[in-house]
């Protein structure tokens, strides 16, 4: 059995390295079909959204704003927009360092307005309906912040997972500025006499722990209350340093993606992790000769 297995990654690793087996698509080959991997980001002001799409899309550099008929818009007339309260969950950001992704932001949405939630409810069942697959929205990252003024539900977040039927898209919620309860539990394990340097190797260990308890989850994931849970939710903590691993993230999401094709298309997409990419293709390869020897052997 263990020499049947080694010749089986053999052939795997052989064929990943030289050609695409049939439910792997060649990567330009996919691009061309696709063009690109869509998310919709939804969260508060100052939830860190930007900073995040920025480490996924690895640089620094704001995105470029393109509206719904494909032409740029001028960042002064954006920001004259936003200033204003104006804002079009249509227009796709795209970062030149990685236009493979096209983010959708819900900017305003967090307001918890009617009109603002209707106009993103809206959006969503559209995008989740287009019969062009590159024009449907792949994922939903919604973001919650966790430092000190915001760790209770707003009532647009409680509306939207009551609400909000997002169809056959995935959401994943992200809890940003994780690292803002690190501090809480650093105070605690001082207060009980922990040394300086142990309380702040632990708090982080402690801070995930009581999260993993607290209310934030059980209210996301009741159902009594909350009709539509996210599929996963991930916690994110020091996104604003130098360094700050998006990893979990890009693998959480890959994760939840039950379409093959897409799934393929988000993991040749992202550039944070190469050792997904190695994991998705052999994966994938060592499923097709087991299959193909196990109806040998039937």
């Amino acid at each position: 059995m263990f020499l049947i297995i080694c010749i089986i990654v053999a052939r795997a690793l052989k064929e990943f390295t030289h050609c695409y087996p049939p439910s792997i698509m060649d990567p330009s080959e996919l691009r061309a079909r696709i063009k690109r991997f869509r998310i919709l980001i939804i969260g508060r002001a100052n939830a860190g959204k930007t900073t995040i799409l920025q480490r996924v899309c690895k640089t620094r550099e704001n995105p470029e704003i393109y509206n719904s008929a494909g032409e740029k818009i001028d960042p002064a007339v954006l920001m004259a927009s936003r200033e204003r309260g104006m804002h079009d969950i249509e227009d796709e950001m795209i970062f030149r360092n990685n236009p493979g992704f096209v983010f959708h932001d819900s900017r305003g949405f967090e307001a918890g307005g009617q009109f603002e939630f209707d106009k993103a409810k809206a959006f969503i069942a559209s995008r989740s309906k287009e019969r062009n697959l590159s024009d449907r929205i792949h994922v939903i990252w919604y973001c919650i912040p966790m430092d000190e003024d915001s760790r209770s539900f707003t009532e647009a977040e409680v509306k939207f997972f009551s609400q909000c039927d997002t169809g056959s898209i995935p959401v994943i919620v992200l809890f940003t500025k994780f690292d803002a309860l690190y501090d809480d539990e650093f105070a605690e394990l001082i207060s009980k006499g922990v040394s300086r340097k142990d309380a702040e190797a632990l708090a982080p260990q402690h801070a995930k722990e009581a999260f993993a308890n607290g209310p934030q989850l059980k209210l996301l994931y009741d159902h009594k209350g909350n009709q539509r849970p996210p599929k996963c939710h991930i916690c994110l903590p020091d996104m604003d340093k130098d360094g700050a691993d998006c990893g979990p993230l890009i693998e959480r999401t890959a994760e939840i993606l039950n379409d093959d094709t897409l799934k393929q298309l988000f993991v040749s997409t992202q550039r944070t992790t190469l050792e997904l990419c190695m994991r998705y293709a052999v994966g994938r390869s060592l499923v097709l000769h087991l299959d193909s020897t196990q109806a040998i052997l039937s």
